[in-house]
């Protein structure tokens, strides 16, 4: 075999327009279930939603951790990309705060993320790395922004933050997310 030939079968086979639109439906549709019920949603549930048939969402997911896992990855991504658009339009720390916000309603509002990420399902191990490589440098410039600015004076780092704000969004007893976000804006006064 040639190397051209050996690249072209190792590179990813590119979808069909139809499979990565019920790909792409599907995983709109598990976003919300997963947060309206938790990531124990029956799967038809969520290929109701989709529109597609149950078929198609296990062919795409043939076990329920690759759609927790993928579900993750992608609201981790837009989390991750949403702190250029922030510091863009904001100061550096009222951006810190937004975004330490949009990041708390992604940990807060998703039922049973927690345990599904604390599994051993080797589906989900790499959930844990693309928090590192993704939301840490994001978090990171914001508050070397933040600090430049004197809005905050804490050296705590991107992981520090991460980790604390995952910790208060643990779920209370009749509270709901209003009540996570006030545990976390005290929090964030604490940076000042």
């Amino acid at each position: 075999m040639s190397a051209e030939s050996e690249t072209a079968s190792a590179a990813p086979r590119r979808l069909r327009a139809d499979a990565q639109r019920n790909l792409d439906a599907v995983l709109d549709a598990a976003k919300a279930v997963f947060a309206e019920s938790g990531v124990d949603a029956p799967g038809q549930e969520i290929a109701d939603r989709a529109g597609v048939g149950i078929g198609t969402m296990y062919r795409h997911f043939p076990k329920r951790s690759d759609l927790v896992a993928a579900v993750m990855a992608s609201e981790i991504d837009a989390c991750a990309d949403a702190a250029r658009t922030i510091a863009a339009d904001s100061s550096p720390g009222d951006a810190l705060k937004a975004w330490v916000r949009l990041y708390t309603d992604l940990v807060a509002t998703k039922r049973g993320f927690a345990a599904a990420l604390n599994s051993d399902d080797p589906a989900l191990l790499e959930v844990g790395p693309h928090v590192r490589e993704h939301l840490e440098p994001a978090l990171e410039t914001l508050l070397e922004a933040a600090r430049r600015a004197g809005a905050i004076s804490s050296e705590l780092s991107a992981k520090h933050v991460i980790t604390a704000v995952a910790l208060l969004c643990h779920p209370v007893p009749d509270e709901d997310v209003a009540f996570t976000h006030d545990l976390v804006d005290v929090f964030l006064d604490g940076l000042r």
